[in-house]
């Protein structure tokens, strides 16, 4: 579901976003039928041929050097992520993407074991944004993902259908966008995976939204930062979070939630962590012997 030719979407939405003027080009006195760049100057601006840059948006051409790469991601004017993402449309184009892992994905007990001895809220996710483990904390701060159908265990397909997602988060409207963004620049990293084509599919025949959001190509890499919440127990409050990737883990993550300390939001955190103590006990138990779910590594997008 990312298209036929995810490299010239990406390109072309690239383009669209920029204005000759912003580059120094002079505006067209004829008009143009779509907004931005032609394929054209971009190629003027890159130092490269009009008819290659055209075979390269088609997907008419193989290996790209590095050289060209720089050139044109100077032209579009790329920032730090959308650079990466090019390469990685680019190495598909050429073959060269790895066979992702099989879809038996699963957390490490050690790891469970990890989130689950943290006072504060901890996700441990897959690399399609499966939850594949959350300690007391996570489950009463954003949903008792252990009670969902293994299917709906994933926080992209979570935060886009669920009416849950609408009341734990104040500012849907900006968060579901960004993870819209988050799982666009994941698909390309995973784009032999069917797993991973099969949740876009089905998040987009279920959402109008997430399909507009999709067709914007935005990037976003969910790094750190700060978010709202709300929870019906202390009302609505600011955490940050740090995701903490786990290279030897087949891209998976551990998301992990603070508040600053000696606020309001410390307090509200506190009185949650509270509220939820009498489940730490069952927290244990689950860091030695993880649910049927965890054990068995059936939880998948």
């Amino acid at each position: 579901m990312t298209g036929d030719n995810p490299l010239r979407e990406f390109l072309t939405s690239r383009r669209a976003a920029i204005s000759p003027p912003q580059t120094g080009l002079p505006s067209s006195p004829t008009g143009r039928r779509v907004p931005g760049l032609r394929r054209e100057e971009v190629a003027a601006l890159a130092g490269i041929s009009a008819a290659y840059y055209t075979k390269l948006e088609r997907g008419q051409v193989g290996q790209v050097s590095d050289e060209v790469a720089r050139a044109i991601e100077g032209a579009l004017r790329l920032d730090s992520l959308e650079r990466i993402h090019f390469r990685a449309l680019l190495k598909n184009r050429a073959g060269q993407t790895a066979a992702p892992a099989g879809p038996r994905v699963k957390a490490r007990p050690a790891l469970i074991a990890t989130i689950y001895a943290l006072d504060t809220p901890a996700l441990v996710l897959g690399p399609r944004l499966e939850v594949l483990a959350a300690n007391t904390a996570a489950r009463t701060l954003i949903d008792d993902f252990d009670a969902l159908p293994v299917k709906e265990r994933n926080l992209a397909r979570w935060t886009l259908l669920s009416r849950r997602a609408r009341v734990v988060y104040p500012d849907w409207a900006l968060i579901a966008p960004q993870v819209a963004a988050q799982l666009r620049h994941l698909a390309v990293e995973r784009a032999a995976d069917p797993l991973m084509e099969q949740l876009v599919g089905e998040i987009m025949i279920a959402s109008p939204e997430f399909a507009r959001y999709w067709s914007q190509y935005r990037l976003n890499e969910h790094a750190y930062g700060a978010k709202k919440f709300f929870n019906e127990a202390v009302g609505e409050f600011t955490l940050n979070y740090e995701t903490l990737a786990l290279p030897s883990d087949d891209g998976q993550s551990v998301i992990i939630y603070t508040a600053d300390s000696g606020s309001p939001s410390e307090e509200k955190l506190r009185l949650l962590a509270s509220w939820s103590a009498p489940a730490v006990a069952s927290d244990a138990q689950r860091s030695t012997s993880p649910p049927a779910g965890h054990r068995t590594g059936q939880d998948r997008a």
